[in-house]
């Protein structure tokens, strides 16, 4: 029997698997969970929680950068529609744009800067007076194709994304202004993507995405975050899940200094949890244990998260999602930790065989 290659190519296997919601793959997830948890690797007694950013695959983002992806896509849009209506007809910005991007790079003063900006302002204004004329029009053009009816819609809805990176543009570069991030857009291919910042440490564009863990090195719970919210306000969400996932509170639960506040601790001790250790604490607030020693315990284990997300990132791929559109972003997140706890679960399979299986000879 000859196998047909196109059938097992990497191409269309994507193309299927990321018609699995998000939602299924994480029913998918408790379900391969509870059959661990039946076999007795996993008892829910301590659990442990972190976050981490997974980057989106974009390039950097500045102003410049976006008010060219934008002049780019105006082009692309209309040469599209050109092609399939010959009364479209068009000015091709592309050249003195790519100039004036490359010398805005390389500006020495803010007054050659700014100067520079109003120019390619001006440019771009004219691109998007083009794309806007383009749909008006889509009432007088005959005969349209389904593949033009498509570029104009396609148009339609980029017009308003095209006009917003205009203005943050303008309100920053030219006015002199600080635009929120949370009015920002990072990428006009990828609009949902977040700016993160852990601490101090270098900013990442992507999505946070928060882990709960056991002690058999399983990941039980999974949320990809929109925005950059906070690791205190997490916490009271991942254990409603987990309990509401699993139908089991927790005999302990630790996580990193992130999580720490008298709220979380509360709404940990009112579920019945036992030991509470918040790695890192500062001020009055003192972690709630059965014992000093188990405190330490549970401080060291915290670290074990921390080589479960390294693990998951290198392993499975989740360092950068390559993945387009937002709903995707969230369903490689969980074929991810799927595959990753397969393996887990396959190791102490394996383990247990070699337990209990007679030493030979």
């Amino acid at each position: 029997m000859k196998l047909d290659r196109k059938l097992f190519s990497e191409k269309t296997w994507q193309k299927y698997i990321s018609r699995i919601t998000a939602d299924s793959l994480d029913k998918l997830m408790v379900g391969i969970n509870k059959i661990a948890i039946g076999l007795g690797y996993e008892d829910l007694k301590k659990i442990v929680e972190d976050s981490t950013a997974v980057e989106k695959n974009i390039h950097y983002p500045t102003n410049n950068s976006l008010v060219w992806d934008c002049i780019k896509e105006n082009h692309r849009l209309l040469s599209q529609l050109k092609e399939e209506i010959d009364g479209v007809d068009y000015r091709n910005y592309l050249i003195g744009a790519k100039k004036t991007c490359f010398k805005i790079n390389n500006a020495k003063t803010d007054d050659k800067r700014v100067k520079l900006f109003k120019k390619q302002l001006v440019t771009f204004t004219k691109t998007i007076n083009q794309l806007s004329n383009a749909v008006k029009k889509k009432s007088v053009y005959m005969g349209l194709t389904p593949l033009a009816m498509g570029v104009i819609v396609l148009m339609e809805n980029f017009l308003p994304v095209a006009q917003k990176v205009f203005s943050i543009t303008y309100r920053h570069e030219i006015k002199g202004e600080k635009v929120p991030n949370d009015e920002k857009i990072f990428s006009i291919y990828e609009q949902h993507t977040d700016i993160v910042v852990k601490g101090k440490r270098e900013i990442v564009f992507g999505h946070k995405v928060d882990f709960v863990c056991g002690r058999s090195n399983l990941i039980l719970g999974v949320n990809v975050t929109k925005g950059n919210p906070s690791d205190t306000t997490l916490y009271e969400g991942a254990m409603d899940k987990l309990i509401r996932d699993y139908g089991k509170v927790p005999d302990s639960s630790t996580t990193d200094g992130g999580y720490a506040s008298k709220k979380n601790q509360e709404y940990a001790k009112k579920l019945g949890v036992k030991n509470i250790v918040f790695n890192k604490i500062v001020g009055s607030l003192k972690n709630i244990t059965s014992s000093k020693n188990m405190e330490t315990r549970l401080k060291k284990w915290r670290s074990s998260a921390e080589a479960i997300i390294s693990n998951l990132k290198r392993g499975f791929d989740l360092r950068r999602c390559m993945w387009k559109g937002s709903a995707h972003f969230d369903q490689k997140v969980y074929w991810s930790v799927i595959g990753y706890n397969i393996r887990v679960m396959a190791a102490h399979v394996l383990e247990t065989f070699r337990l209990e299986s007679p030493v030979q000879a």
